[in-house]
C-alpha cells in the first residue's frame, strides 16, 4: 500500500519557527513529478532571486517494503511492484527532475551546489534491501555523471552520507522501541553539508563525503580531506 500524501498543516508547523525571518517557505510538492519540481525552482527564484543550492534529500526507505526490514529481509520477488516504483520514482527520478529544473539557472549564474544524500556501499549490497539500496546505487552513478557533465560551469555535484543507520523517519518506530537499531543522530551531516555548499568547497566535485569520518577539530579542509572519496564504486 502506498503512503498517504503529506498534510499541508504539518509542513506549515515544521516551518513556523523560521517563517518570521522569511527564510523557509512551506509547500507541498512531489519530486517524482516534473511540473512540481519546476514549480519549486520557480518559487525559489521568485522569492529569493536565485537558486544556489539543491540538496536531494527527499527519499522513500525500506519501511514501505516491510516494517521489519532490519530483522526479516524481504526478497526482491516478494516486493510489491507499486512500492518498488514509488521508491525508484522518489529516490532516482526525483533527484534527476529536481536537478534538471534547477541547473539551467545555476549554469547561467556560473555557480551552484548540488548535494545528493547517499549511503554506505555495504548497505547497497545488503541482502533484502532492494529497492532502497538499488536506488542509492543509481543516485551515486548520477552524482558521478552529473559532475562530469557540469565540469567547468561553476556548478559542483557531490554525494553526502551520514556513515551509518540514522535516526530518521525511515526507521519504523517499532524498531526504535525494540532497541534493534544503533543509530546516528541526523545532525551528524550538518557540518560537512555546510562545507560542501560553501565557497570553501569550490572545485570539489564528483565526490562522496562520509560524515562519520568528519573530524570536529582542526581546519575544515583537513576534515573534508579525511572524509572524502570519489563517488561511485571503488575500482579494485
Amino acid at each position: 500500500m502506498l503512503p498517504p500524501p503529506a498534510k499541508p498543516l504539518k509542513v506549515e508547523a515544521v516551518a513556523a519557527e523560521s517563517l518570521g525571518r522569511g527564510n523557509v517557505i512551506p509547500m507541498i510538492a512531489d519530486v517524482a513529478r516534473d511540473k512540481d519540481c519546476a514549480r519549486v525552482v520557480a518559487m525559489a527564484h521568485d522569492r529569493f532571486g536565485r537558486l544556489d543550492i539543491l540538496i536531494n534529500n527527499a527519499g522513500r526507505g525500506m519501511k514501505y517494503v516491510s516494517e521489519r526490514f532490519l530483522t526479516e529481509p524481504t526478497r526482491f520477488w516478494e516486493t510489491d511492484p507499486d512500492v518498488w516504483r514509488m521508491v525508484i520514482d522518489t529516490n532516482v527520478n526525483g533527484p534527476f527532475l529536481m536537478a534538471q529544473a534547477a541547473v539551467s539557472g545555476m549554469i547561467a549564474a556560473g555557480y551552484g551546489r548540488i548535494v545528493n544524500i547517499t549511503m554506505n556501499h555495504a548497505t547497497m549490497r545488503r541482502r533484502g534491501f532492494s529497492p532502497y539500496d538499488t536506488s542509492k546505487a543509481a543516485l551515486e552513478s548520477e552524482t558521478v555523471i552529473w559532475a562530469q557533465d557540469l565540469d567547468g560551469t561553476g556548478v559542483t555535484v557531490n554525494a553526502l552520507l551520514p556513515g551509518g543507520a540514522t535516526a530518521t523517519v525511515m526507521i519504523p518506530d517499532e524498531l526504535l522501541q525494540d532497541g534493534l537499531a544503533k543509530l546516528l543522530e541526523p545532525t551528524i551531516i550538518v557540518s560537512p553539508l555546510l562545507w560542501l555548499v560553501s565557497d570553501a568547497s569550490s572545485g570539489v566535485t564528483g565526490g562522496r563525503l562520509d560524515a562519520s569520518r568528519w573530524t570536529r577539530e582542526g581546519p575544515e579542509a583537513d576534515a573534508a580531506a579525511a572524509a572524502m572519496d570519489d563517488a561511485g564504486w571503488c575500482a579494485n
